[in-house]
């Protein structure tokens, strides 16, 4: 007999929850949101949500506003001049540690996310390329099986994926970064060298357009 899932309690799904409304851009970065929209909105009770809140603002993906209300923090050059560097420092570096690690299962599943990821690029669905888009980083950074450096990137794509999202608001889904090919290539070679260059390469496109956009909103 199969399993029952198990049920999580209400502050860690909440938790979850408005986590990926952050990453995946339902939460704009600037847009102030009240504790009892969060409510309604997640259908629980207000406790498991100032729980969710709490965890985030800890890990700078909220910020208070007063009056009961919190938003994504809206990042200027200097901070994101700073998510830059520590990406660009750890994230490949996980790539490379994940490369010695990986099993033929974890990358079937890397290329299953990939192939969705392409997917939503060619019908231009937002949403379904972030999602993919970060899943394939988190699974792959989770190959490494670094308890600390992997805690440090997810904190970082907090802070970076409503952002990206900006972005994608302004010039859509074409012509996004993808090294993901190239990385997968490298991968099934086992090449570390190669897989962290790849995803070196992926994270400073994403970073220049973010730059650029963020330098067009100043002018």
């Amino acid at each position: 007999m199969a399993e029952k899932p198990v049920k999580l309690p209400d502050h860690q799904r909440v938790y979850r929850k408005l986590r990926e409304m952050i990453l995946f851009g339902e939460l704009a970065p600037g847009q102030p949101v009240t504790i009892q929209g969060l409510v309604g909105t997640l259908g629980v009770g207000m406790t498991p949500v100032r729980e969710a809140i709490r965890r985030l603002t800890s890990e700078g993906a909220l910020v208070f506003k007063g009056n009961r209300r919190v938003s994504v923090p809206e990042p200027d050059m200097a901070q994101w001049d700073e998510i830059a560097f520590a990406r660009l420092c750890i994230e490949p570096e996980l790539a490379r540690k994940a490369t010695i690690k990986i099993t033929s299962d974890a990358l079937a599943r890397l290329a299953d996310y990939d192939d969705h990821l392409n997917a939503a690029i060619d019908r231009g669905d937002v949403r379904g390329y972030l999602e993919n888009n970060y899943r394939f980083h988190a699974f792959l950074y989770d190959q490494a099986e670094t308890e600390v450096l992997s805690s440090i990137a997810n904190m970082l794509w907090l802070r970076a994926g409503p952002s990206l999202r900006v972005v994608l608001g302004r010039y859509g889904t074409a012509n996004l970064p993808d090294k993901h090919a190239e990385a997968m290539e490298a991968i099934k070679a086992g090449d570390a060298d190669a897989v962290a260059a790849a995803i070196r390469g992926d994270i400073e496109q994403g970073i220049a357009q973010v730059r650029e956009t963020l330098m067009a909103e100043k002018i």
